[in-house]
Formats: C-alpha cells, structure tokens, sequence
C-alpha cells in the first residue's frame, strides 16, 4: 500500500481548522454592546453593574493598560433557534495564543451573580440548552486591559510593566459579540479529530495503531460534506468510534489528571490583578465542575483564597459549595507557592503555618501534599520543614527545565540535610499547564524514568501562569483516554488519590540527598536588590517584635499583638511568592514591594520599641539598656535579653608604608592599600595570612550580563568570560571611628563607597552603590589562602555542603549558589566565613598556584541591571553590610550571621531583662520565641542544631512553666512522642545534625 500518511495529515489540519471548527458555531446574530470605562483602579463590582455605559461598536478600539472597561451586552434569541443550544460568543480581542497573559473578563448577571471568565481559550457563556426561542439576554463583563508584556518576540524592553510609565493608548480591539447556535455534535466530532490526529501522529510509522488510526480518519473526512458539515457530523462520528474505543493495554502509563490554575501570585501583573485573575478562575472551574460529573480541580495558595473569600464574596460562596462536594480541592498547604531558597528559617515554616491553618479552619482540611510546579528549586532545609507542618508529599515541575543535567528520577524521596525523607513527585508531562494534548501525553510516558517499578504520574492540567484553568475540551479528550490503546490512560484524581497510588506501587523508590538545585535562573538570587533586602529585614524584625512582645507579655502583663503579628507575616510571606521575591516581576509589583516593606519595618519597630518601653522602665535614672535580640551573647548581653553593653575591645589604625591604612586589633591585623583593596588579613591567633600573596580582597568585579534568555531570571555562565576589575580610587580616607577606614570609587555612570571596620576579629564591609549600569553584574571577591574541596552555605535550619571543584556536569552547573547569613571555607584547623545582612547569590571558584597553594576565591553577588520585565531594574542607590571572619569555625559564621542580621538595639532604661528562655549549648540555636497562636499564652520556642554535629542541651523557660509539649509547626502536640519532662526547671533535649524542635510550655 502506498504510504500516503502525509496527504492524510495535512488534509484533517486543513479540513479541522476551516470547515469544522467553524462548524461549531452555524449560525448567529450580533449582540449589542455599551462600555463604560472605569476610571483609575477597579471598582467595586456594585459600583461597575451600576454604571452607565456608552454604545461601543465591534472593532473598536478599548483599554488602556491596566485599566478596566465594564461591557454591557444585550439581546434576543431568535424564536426560530428553539430547541437548541445557544452561547453568547464573548470575544474582547483575544489572542489564542496567549491564556493568562492578555486581557480577560469575568461575566456577571445584572443581578451581580457571576457566570465565568473569558480568557482566549475560553470565549463562550451558555444562554440555554434547548432555548425556547424569545429570550431576552443580558449580561455584563468586567473585562482587565492586562497589556503583553511576554510578547512573541519576547523580554524586550517595555514601559508596559508600571501604570505609571504604560500610557492610555488602547490595547485591544472588540472582536465578536454574538449569540449563536452550538452544535454539539460538531464539536464532538473536533474532539474526536483531535484526540485520533494527536494520538496517529505520537506512535511510530510501523506501528499499526497509526495506521488504523489514520485509515479511520481519512473515512471520517470522507463521510464529511464540506458545504454541509452540521448535517453530516454525527455520520463521521460514526467512522471514529471503532478506533476510540479500543482499549489501552494492560501495561499503560496511567495519568492521574488534576485540573489545575497554576497563578502566579504576582508576575507579569501586580497583586491586585492576581485577586481578580483567581476569582475569574475559579468562576470558570465552579461552573465546569458543576457540567462535568468526572472533573476535579485543585488549588494551592492560600493566600488566593484568601482573596476570594475577601474580594469576591459571591465567587466565594460558590467555591466553598464545590469544596463541600471534594472536586475542587484545596491542595499545597502554604500561604503562597514561595520561593524556597532564600526565605529564611522561620518564614519557610510559617508558609506551611499560615497555609495549613487556613484551609484547616476554612474547610477542615489538613493537606499531606506540597504543591510547588513552578518553583526555582528546591533548599535542602524543606524536607524537615514539610514533615514539621505534618505533610509528607511534594509534586514540583520546575526542575524539568534545567539545562545541563537531566534529573534521574520522576519519583522519589527527597532526603533533606537532617535526614528527612520526603515522597516527591516530579511529572514526566514537563509543564504544569497540560492540555491534555496527544504530544503531552505521549510525552509523559515516553519521559516516565521509574518504568518497569512503577506507572503513575500526574498531569496538573489546564491553562496557568495568568490563570485560566481547564477547559471543557481539556475535560473531553481526557474522556476519550481514559482507556484507549496507544495511549496512556487518564482519569481526574485529587492529588491526594494520585500519591497513594504512587506510594502503594512504589514502596522503595530511589533517593536524592541534598537540594534540589534548578539548573536555571540562577540569577534570582540578585535581580531587585531592595526586594530582597526588604524580605530579609522583615523576617529579622519579625523575630524581634514576636521575642520583645512575648517577653513583656509574660514579664508585664503587656498585650500581645497576636492580630497585628498575623497581618504582617501574612504580607511578608506573600512578597515570597516565587516571581516576586526572586526579582522577575514588573516594576510595578517591585515599586509596591519596596513600599510595603517600608509599612511593614515601621509597624515592627513600633512593636519592638513599645514592647521594650514596658520591659526596660522609664530610664529615669539614666541606665542605658541594650537588647540582644540574637540567638548569642554579645557584648555581655544574654541572648534574648537586656543588660548593660561591656566595652568595645580597642582598634589600632595607623597609615601603611606605599598608601592606604593598617587596622589592628588583638586577633586580627588588617591592612588596606592606597587602591582601597584588602592586601592582608592575619590571624594572629592562628599566626597565619588569610589571603594568598598578591590577590587583594574586597575587590568588586564588573561583568557584561546579557542572557541567552529570561534576563531578569538568569545569568549564563558566559558572563565570566569578560571581567573589570575595579581597583582605582577615588579617595580612600580615614574613617570616622577608629577601626574604620572609607573609600569611593567611580566607574562607568555609577559610584561606590564603602566603609571597612575592624571590630572583635570581624572585618565589616558596608558598601554603598548609586547604580546606574545597564545589563552588568556587580560581584565583590573574596580570594582566600584556603585549599577546601567543599564550602557550606546557610540554608534553612543548617547549612548545605557545595563542591569546590567541577569534577562532573553537576557540579559545574553551580556556578551560582544560594547563602543565607553565611559562607564558611575550611580546610582542617582553620576556616574563613564571609557574612551578610541581604544578599543571597554568589560563586566559589579554586585554583592551584605556582607555588603549589590553592587560592580558593569567594564572590558575592551584588547587583544586576536586566531590562525585561523592568526596565529599570536596580537603578538607583543600595547599601550591603558583608563581614570578613578569618580563622572562623562554623559555629562563628552561624553566631556572626545573626549578629550582622539582628544588630543591637540601644533603650533608656534600668531594668535588666533576663532572657525569656534560654539555652545552654551555643550551637543549639533558637530561631523564635513567642506565644501560642491560639491566645492561650503558652509560650512557643523554636531551635535546631545549627553545627551539623550532634548535641545535648538544656532549654530553661525564664518563668514558671506548667508543662511541656513536643509539637509540629502549627503548634499541635506531635503523634507517637514521649511529652519531655521538665527538671529543676528546664528541658534536656538530645538533637540529631540540623534537627528542628517545637516545644510549647504551658503557663
């Protein structure tokens, strides 16, 4: 037989695209249309149906970007049109390519019940089915002017990302707004087409399902009269079903569906547009649910639920109704779908505490699953953190998208660094927004690397990113796979139904220790500098407003701002989410971020100030306090307390023969040269040089940074093929304290000044930057006497070992990294930290001499100027504190991080604050005390081993105590724990390497 697939082929593309498709729609009449142009920012829906609007004609010009437009449609369904199906056909402009990141609309009543969104895969609203004939209909669209800024030549440039540099020219023109027949049967018989023509085109050229396949085809074309289509749909239907019902074979892939939104809590749009973006959504699945018995449909985030039931009250009432009945399903368990690498400790833990609680008490749901698709890889700290919150799985999509190593595994246990194993799942389908296309499919079996011992994976399934969700085509070819031979099987699942099955099949499945590192976008861990910085000193006055305000609730009796505190993690935890925090959002979800974050600082500090008021007196007789708010004594001051501060030890400066100063203390000597570059750093204690010969420190490094790709998301390891090193001066002066010395420098439109202070062994450097470069990468280098074939890097609650070297493809891959307070370099006996208050990028690179040592050289990642999605990117000044340690342990960088990130506070006042609780081991480290969120006023205290080694301690309460409990992160007694005794007033506790602990006394 002559091998005509081609010709078969091409003619169902042809035949589907412009005569079928059209098909489904035979007839229809226009609707009339008026607009009424919202002005400024979103109204309320009342204030919108209320309007009045103006006649707008179809292919007129509408919206502003970001601007809103309320649509009035109006009309009559003609009487001839009785007994059959008729949509309203709702077009605002749309582009089909561009779900979620174009204009969208959600449709309401008159009377304000909404129907559903319109995106440009989902256009349609029923009217009735059978119509009568004579209806009058009216309905109203809040349609969103969303501009596209992810164009089709894309990370270009554009103003679009800001309301205030976007303009008014209009963005998009009104398409099409009919009322019009649907035949059903016709758009049976595409789906139908689509699923065989998909499927035909996976399977092999010898295979003789495609040819089957295709012979049923070309007769289905065949029984179809192109000048009447309607009337011979259903006798081309008939030459399919042979084929459609064959069944898979016993050995399928088996795919659990989940119907999903993945939406971007901030992105290519700000917050406010994500509140509308999750109710038109949910409208949509609401209402598909409510059409398609088989249809289940998951949501993470609670923080978007959160906004629905604030914002959306009437979409509210609709989803908790499909909740009630288990097909639209709370899943993840977080407040948002964070980032994970660079929250710290305790924010990582409240988005499980604040996501939990609230689908707990909303909805009497306790997740077991974390939901993370699009997530930039994973800290190897979040496996002991899920199983605190009382989960046990992981479903993450992201790491499909490294470039360099393709991971091993599509099912897995995650072993994180305390040795916590955690069920992860990552599906072989490669994107969280299936389609359930016969590619996808395919795809997902043909990708499933655990064949042979397991054959379940999962397929998050609808349109996302901007929202969307499942469509009503989605749902209908996932009927026709649900058992057809050549194809994996599909069946909608929880994803709480899909891990059992996966679990039972697999009881051993392989592990992966340590972090999940994204061979990707790696440059998020520097893009928006202020962002990150914000986050990072929220979560330290987090810690000081929940410690002062706990301490002087017990002390004093003052109230605890429980409403307040809430409130306020519930914002932080939110500017986490995983396109904010990391730098790739426009600049109007940056420009928000920055002054929400200056809301944020000064309610805390509030807290904090009226918190230590109550605890340190009136300073009526001139005392002067200092509070600790660190995990550590300093300075003769408890941890967690208030005393009187013991002097500064002394600092010796002096001028340096050649230009520049010598800084001197009783550990280090510290010399800075006439370029302002640290030429040496010796530990006299150690009796050794920390830097090798003629490589200066503190050097900052300028790189062109032009990406491949996602400019704001990632720099490619290129960049250091071209390096400037920024060694000439403007003035390198005496400082104003005695250990100090300062120093400027210009280059490019941008200029740097730095003050480098010697203090207690610890050379701190505060660098300030008016920046002004564009697409360039600011580093500042650390070249170290130091041979390490590994460096540990803070992660949350420990630290995670990275190779030096780049032996394998894995290792070279990490050319740039994550910290959190520290970095730490050690070879045995002695070891150098570098800290910091903010930034979180950085490289490690080594090199043998001529002389036979090994210069290791440690590069902190400043700033970036990308120019998609903001333009402006880092413009503007920044100031960084960073802390050279040299002859440092790992338990000094974990003591000099927290020192750097939680500085002192100096009070008026007389009355020493003895620590609330307090522990007697310093490398058992507390990282929150504050009380129970129930009201009860039991106090809550939080540590982990911060070392890696094991240790035993004592946990003391500084008040009397009525009892103690283990407990999970939301601070419920933990299952199958012996309650801990307490003895002579304290706690003894024995802790594995990083192990976290929640103990709850009773008061």
């Amino acid at each position: 037989m002559h091998d005509d697939r081609e010709l078969v082929e091409s003619r169902l593309k042809r035949v589907l695209d412009e005569r079928i498709r059209p098909a489904v729609y035979p007839v229809s009449v226009p609707l009339e249309v008026a607009v009424w142009h919202a002005p400024g920012e979103p109204v309320p829906v009342a204030e919108g149906l209320a309007a009045s609007p103006s006649p707008i004609a179809v292919g007129a010009e509408w919206g502003a970007p970001w601007a809103t437009c309320w649509f009035t449609v109006k009309g009559t369904v003609p009487a001839e049109w009785a007994g059959r199906t008729v949509e309203a056909i709702l077009d605002l402009g749309f582009d089909q390519n561009m779900p979620g990141f174009q204009c969208e609309g959600l449709v309401y009543l008159p009377d304000g019940t909404p129907v559903k969104g319109l995106n440009p895969r989902n256009q349609w609203v029923r009217v009735g089915a059978p119509v009568a004939g004579g209806e009058r209909v009216e309905l109203r669209i809040e349609a969103a002017a969303n501009p596209v800024i992810l164009d089709y030549h894309p990370f270009l440039p554009t103003t679009l990302g800001d309301k205030e540099t976007a303009g008014s020219a209009p963005q998009y023109r009104l398409a099409r707004m009919d009322l019009a027949v649907f035949d059903e049967t016709v758009w049976q018989l595409v789906i139908d087409l689509e699923v065989a023509g998909e499927l035909m085109m996976e399977l092999p050229a010898d295979s003789g399902r495609r040819w089957e396949l295709m012979r049923a085809i070309g007769r289905a074309l065949d029984a179809v009269d192109l000048q009447d289509v309607n009337g011979t749909a259903a006798t081309a239907r008939a030459e399919l079903t042979g084929v459609l019902a064959a069944p898979a074979t016993p050995s399928a892939h088996r795919i659990s569906a989940v119907g999903h939104a993945h939406i971007d809590s901030a992105w290519l749009w700000p917050l406010r547009e994500t509140v509308r973006k999750v109710a038109r959504t949910a409208s949509n699945m609401t209402a598909l649910l409510a059409d398609e018995p088989e249809f289940v449909f998951a949501m993470s985030q609670a923080q978007q639920w959160a906004w629905i039931k604030e914002h959306r009250p009437e979409v509210w009432a609709k989803v908790t109704k499909a909740v009630a009945g288990g097909r639209f399903v709370p899943t993840g368990g977080m407040w948002v779908e964070s980032d994970t690498n660079m929250p710290g400790s305790e924010a990582m833990a409240r988005q499980f505490v604040h996501g939990k609680r609230f689908f707990i008490d909303e909805f009497g749901v306790d997740n077991e699953e974390v939901w993370l698709p699009d997530t930039f890889g994973f800290a190897a700290g979040l496996p002991q953190i899920i199983k605190a919150a009382g989960s046990k799985r992981l479903l993450t999509q992201k790491i499909s998208w490294s470039r360099t190593n393709s991971f091993p595994h599509h099912t897995f246990l995650w072993e994180g660094l305390d040795g916590t194993r955690i069920f992860t799942h990552f599906p072989p389908v490669d994107t969280y927004n299936c389609s359930m296309s016969g590619k996808e499919i395919a795809h997902a079996a043909r990708n499933f690397k655990d064949k042979g011992v397991a054959r379940h994976s999962l397929a998050p399934t609808g349109w996302g990113d901007g929202g969307g969700g499942t469509t009503r085509e989605m749902v209908a070819k996932a009927a026709r796979l649900r058992d057809l031979e050549g194809s994996a099987t599909v069946t909608w699942e929880t994803p709480a139904a899909f891990f059992a099955k996966a679990e039972a099949e697999y009881p051993h499945p392989p592990v992966w220790v340590g972090e999940l590192y994204l061979e990707l976008h790696r440059a998020t861990l520097t893009s928006q500098a202020k962002t990150k910085q914000g986050n990072r000193r929220s979560e330290s006055l987090l810690r000081e407003a929940e410690l002062w305000a706990a301490t002087a609730a017990v002390r004093t009796g003052a109230p605890y701002p429980y409403e307040r505190l809430d409130r306020i993690w519930k914002t932080v935890l939110l500017h986490q989410f995983h396109d904010i925090l990391p730098g790739s959002s426009i600049a109007w979800v940056h420009r928000e971020a920055e002054q929400t974050y200056a809301a944020v600082a000064a309610e805390l500090t509030e807290i904090i100030a009226g918190a230590q008021r109550a605890l340190a007196g009136d300073g009526s007789a001139g005392g002067r306090l200092v509070f600790n708010a660190a995990p550590h004594a300093r300075n003769g001051v408890p941890a967690g307390g208030a005393a009187p501060a013991a002097p500064a030890p002394g600092v010796r400066r002096s001028e340096r023969d050649g230009g520049g100063f010598v800084l001197e203390d009783d550990l280090l000597r510290v010399e800075i040269d006439g370029r302002g570059l640290i030429v040496s750093a010796y530990d006299r204690a150690a009796g050794r040089e920390s830097l090798p010969p003629g490589q200066p420190a503190n050097l900052l490094q300028l790189h062109q940074d032009f990406p491949n790709m996602w400019d704001a998301w990632d720099v490619d390891e290129f960049y250091r093929n071209t390096v400037v090193d920024l060694t000439e001066a403007d003035e390198v002066t005496a400082g104003d304290a005695p250990g100090s010395v300062r120093i400027t420098r210009s280059f490019g439109a941008s200029r740097v000044g730095q003050v480098l202070t010697l203090t207690g062994g610890r050379i701190d450097i505060r660098t300030e930057v008016d920046w002004h470069e564009t697409e360039k990468f600011l580093k500042l280098a650390f070249p170290l006497d130091v041979r390490a074939e590994r460096y540990a890097s803070e992660s949350q609650y420990g630290h995670v070992h990275r190779a030096t070297h780049t032996n394998t493809s894995w290792e070279a891959a990490k050319f740039e990294a994550c910290n959190h307070k520290f970095v730490h370099l050690e070879e045995p006996g002695w070891g150098v930290a570098v800290v910091t208050d903010s930034t979180y990028g950085h490289d490690v690179t080594r090199a043998v001499r001529e002389d036979g040592g090994t210069t290791t050289t440690l590069r902190v990642s400043l700033l970036r100027a990308p120019r998609f999605p903001d333009p402006e990117t880092d413009q503007g000044r920044h100031t960084f504190t960073h802390a050279l340690l040299p002859g440092a342990t790992i338990g000094d960088a974990v003591r000099e991080g927290w020192f750097v990130n939680l500085p002192e506070r100096e009070v008026p006042g007389d009355a020493e604050v003895a620590p609330l609780v307090t522990v007697d081991d310093d490398a058992v480290v507390i990282t929150a005390v504050k009380l129970a969120d129930d009201g009860s006023g039991d106090v809550v205290v939080r540590f982990h081993e911060s070392r890696g080694g094991r240790a035993r301690a004592r946990v003391r309460p500084g008040f009397a105590a009525t009892g103690v409990a283990v407990t999970d992160l939301l601070e419920r007694p933990l299952d199958g724990t012996t309650a801990p005794e307490l003895t002579d007033g304290s706690v003894a506790v024995s802790l594995r390497p990083f192990e976290l602990v929640t103990l709850r006394f009773g008061r």
